[in-house]
């Protein structure tokens, strides 16, 4: 058996425009991301040049309209992309993907003039945003948040604490919601915040299992003064227009863990093909043959399914369960395919002069943020058998 480097994805792409693209992407980051992605991971030094490449490359807004400084880019198109920035560096395609999702209030929900004044900016003046909705004590039960907005003049106090923020420290902007009224859902308000606005502040990152290069971090506000022209949406809308980008950024998180998936995959492929063991490669042996065979079959069943969510979304009809659907499956499968990845290197998988065990620690995150897996399979439910009785 011969030797056999992985070759790139087979991908399916709508458009010329989108095979350019892809195609500026893979050289990206064959150029800037990975070459430094295992170095700068274990330093926990988080890439700010790339993501200011990034936009200036126009990749920071992708699905967002043209107008406004948008890529115009279906979402079948934008996750593609997310998934070769993530098969070079988690940090790097999550960033993305956060940015992304921090965009979408404003987007969808501002008037005409917050888009004007905002949006180019945000989506390609190399500003970078974060998305504060989970708090200490609000995590998965998101609608309990405690941070609270109280109005003064023409302004809102901003008064709290968020939890777990990609970014947290390094955004240039946060889309923060905030308890403007009765407790529950529909007490909730999200605000566009500068992010160096006088109050803000971030705790010391996180120490995390792994992605080290971005920061995790608590973000505090203490009495923030933001302009009423800085709220998006109605006054008790915020809790509805997080749901509904979680919906989109839930896709974000697919497709970023089958980009981990397939990069684990490959170095697997890699090793496999050049290690020889009783006079033959050990990719001859059937047992490790068939677990590269489930590999690939599971990584290409999650592509086909956030794509199938993106097309809808794409096509303007109903795409949250599909949205949850595709985010626990992409997410389970980026745990098992580089947990299999390991045990194929053996010893070498567990050592950190392989990507291996550095896949393998990334995964386990992407079953966890933007709503566990168990949240998931409870969207899912719910939408399968109704809603649980109180």
């Amino acid at each position: 058996m011969h030797d056999r480097a992985p070759q790139p994805v087979e991908r399916h792409l709508p458009t010329d425009e989108a095979r350019d693209l892809i195609s500026l992407v893979r050289d990206i980051a064959q150029r800037e991301i990975a070459p430094k992605a295992a170095e700068e991971e274990d330093a926990g030094r988080f890439p700010r040049e790339v993501f200011t490449l990034l936009s200036a490359s126009g990749l920071l807004g992708l699905p967002y309209a043209a107008e406004h400084g948008g890529g115009d880019q279906p979402y079948e198109v934008y996750l593609q992309v997310l998934e070769e920035l993530a098969a070079a560096r988690l940090t790097v395609g999550l960033g993305v993907s956060v940015h992304t999702l921090a965009c979408y209030a404003l987007a969808a929900h501002g008037t005409k003039e917050q888009r004007v004044e905002h949006l180019p900016a945000m989506l390609g003046g190399g500003l970078l945003g974060a998305y504060c909705l989970s708090e200490p004590s609000a995590g998965s039960d998101a609608a309990s948040l405690r941070t609270r907005a109280v109005r003064d003049g023409d302004d809102w106090l901003i008064t709290g604490t968020k939890a777990w923020i990609t970014h947290g420290g390094a955004a240039d902007f946060c889309t923060v919601m905030a308890r403007t009224g009765e407790e529950g859902p529909r007490g909730i308000t999200a605000f566009l915040v500068p992010g160096d606005a006088e109050g803000l502040s971030a705790a010391v990152p996180e120490r995390k299992m792994g992605l080290k290069g971005s920061p995790t971090a608590q973000v505090h506000f203490d009495g923030v003064r933001v302009p009423d022209a800085r709220r998006i949406g109605e006054p008790g809308q915020g809790f509805s227009i997080a749901l509904s980008a979680l919906d989109s950024g839930r896709l974000g998180i697919a497709a970023c863990a089958i980009g981990v998936a397939q990069a684990a995959l490959d170095e697997a492929v890699r090793y496999a093909t050049e290690r020889r063991q009783f006079g033959r490669p050990i990719a001859d042996f059937q047992g490790l043959r068939f677990m590269l065979a489930d590999m690939a079959t599971q990584i290409e069943a999650g592509r086909a399914l956030y794509l199938a969510a993106a097309r809808l979304r794409d096509a303007g009809r109903p795409f949250a369960r599909q949205s949850a659907m595709a985010k626990l499956h992409c997410t389970d499968t980026a745990m098992r395919v580089t947990t299999d990845a390991v045990q194929i290197l053996g010893g070498y998988g567990y050592t950190a002069d392989f990507p291996a065990e550095r896949y393998m620690r990334e995964a386990k995150v992407l079953q966890i943020v933007e709503g566990t897996n168990q949240i998931q399979r409870m969207v899912i439910a719910r939408h399968l058998a109704g809603p649980e009785e109180r």
